[in-house]
């Protein structure tokens, strides 16, 4: 557990965040596309949006935030996208909730929905696809 609160490990949850901060500009650039000029439905939008966004992210998290050497690289980024497109899920529950139940506004309830998912898909990616002595097996 004390693992957990390293320093190595917090300054590795500040780059991811950094990381996925790149990644909100990625993910609201390309849903607004869809969404205001492609006029694709906003849940689709986002789909696309976060899917894109996540495949940034894995390059920028392998190179710079893990430093993975993992010579197989498909299945690396098969296991950190299974674990986004959980994140796609919980994120879009969350922005269903929050823009069909509470009448939130879609792009506020956004940001949310984008803190929310940024906890899991870091735990679990530093715990399964980013880690070589890894317990967990999802591929």
């Amino acid at each position: 557990m004390s693992e957990l609160f390293s320093k190595t490990f917090v300054f590795k949850f500040l780059k991811f965040g950094v990381v996925g901060f790149s990644g909100v500009f990625v993910d609201f650039g390309i849903t607004y596309l869809c969404k205001e000029k492609l006029h694709i439905p906003k849940y689709v939008a986002n789909a696309i949006g976060f899917t894109t966004a996540a495949t940034s992210n894995y390059y920028l998290n392998r190179i710079w935030t893990f430093k993975s050497t993992n010579p197989e690289v498909m299945v690396e980024f098969t296991g950190f996208f299974v674990i986004s497109l959980i994140g796609l899920g919980l994120n879009t529950l969350i922005l269903w909730l929050l823009v069909s139940r509470l009448k939130m506004n879609f792009y506020f309830a956004k940001i949310f929905a984008i803190g929310a998912v940024t906890i899991w898909n870091f735990f679990a990616n530093a715990l399964i696809t980013f880690n070589p002595d890894r317990v967990f097996f999802i591929y």
